[in-house]
């Protein structure tokens, strides 16, 4: 059995987003090992496994962090207004942004208050991997945007 993004190479598309990207600010990504799942899960057994992977995101995020935890129940952007609402975080000196992606339950209570703004591309759920390349590329289209250059629509 092959691993989803490396079926579809959503590995290899967000790694030349992320090449663009670097060209033009620093960028980085920090992965996270999954932290295993009961094989007979709870709700109280799948609480504890995203407290841990909580503690684990939240020791890897500055103090002077902005954080954007990516959730299904977050606000929804258009493309223009994402872009917008990035260049506003700019202009207020907000250079240190964090993307906040949760594993396959998603994230804990802890992580989703220390974010200032909640994310949301879809009420859909998808894979990690795939959730990753859809981010960089719509950080790609906001710096397009911002930049006053052409953009797909």
């Amino acid at each position: 059995v092959q691993e989803l993004p490396t079926i579809y190479g959503a590995r290899r598309i967000a790694e030349e987003y992320m090449k663009r990207l670097k060209r033009i600010m620093p960028v980085s990504v920090i992965e996270l090992p999954d932290e295993p799942e009961p094989a007979q899960p709870s709700d109280k057994l799948n609480e504890a496994v995203m407290k841990r992977e909580g503690e684990k995101i939240l020791q890897k995020i500055g103090q002077q962090d902005y954080v954007i935890a990516m959730c299904i129940d977050g606000k929804q952007y258009e493309s223009t207004a994402l872009a917008q609402k990035l260049s506003g975080l700019f202009t207020q000196g907000r250079s240190h942004i964090t993307f906040v992606i949760g594993g396959s339950l998603g994230l804990s209570d802890d992580v989703v208050r220390r974010a200032q703004v909640k994310l949301s591309f879809s009420p859909m759920t998808f894979p990690h991997q795939l959730m990753r390349l859809i981010l960089v590329e719509q950080l790609y289209r906001s710096y397009r945007i911002i930049k006053g250059e052409p953009y797909h629509k």
